[in-house]
């Protein structure tokens, strides 16, 4: 499944990439905490428990993975490519086809509150 969100600002990846990061998480989300390092990755709190977390700067932005989730849950914040090239594409993908309607309600709670986060801080 797949779930966007197209953020109408304008700014570059450099400044996505220089505000969102693994020790940021709190400034853009209230269910979203840094615990520690882990290796090349970090341990974070989510909305759906304690996960192992790859963060990676990509081109256009950035993108996080919960790497020991089972639906492979993974989310890029992004500039300068289509659908919006002047905007903030916020993109998150499981590896579902379907899910009970209260996991599709959380998950784009996930995705709006990345969006006010997002608004307010950058």
């Amino acid at each position: 499944m797949e779930f966007f969100r197209i953020i109408d600002k304008q700014v570059t990846e450099e400044i996505i990439q220089e505000e969102i990061h693994p020790k940021s998480l709190e400034k853009f989300t209230e269910t979203m905490v840094f615990i520690e390092d882990h290796n090349a990755n970090f341990k974070g709190l989510t909305l759906w428990g304690e996960f192992v977390i790859s963060y990676d700067k990509i081109k256009g932005g950035v993108r996080f993975t919960l790497l020991d989730c089972p639906n492979g849950l993974s989310w890029t914040i992004t500039t300068g490519y289509p659908p919006e090239r002047n905007k903030i594409i916020l993109h998150c993908t499981i590896n579902r086809t379907q899910k009970p309607i209260e996991f599709i309600e959380e998950m784009n709670e996930f995705m709006d509150e990345w969006v006010g986060g997002i608004n307010v801080t950058i």
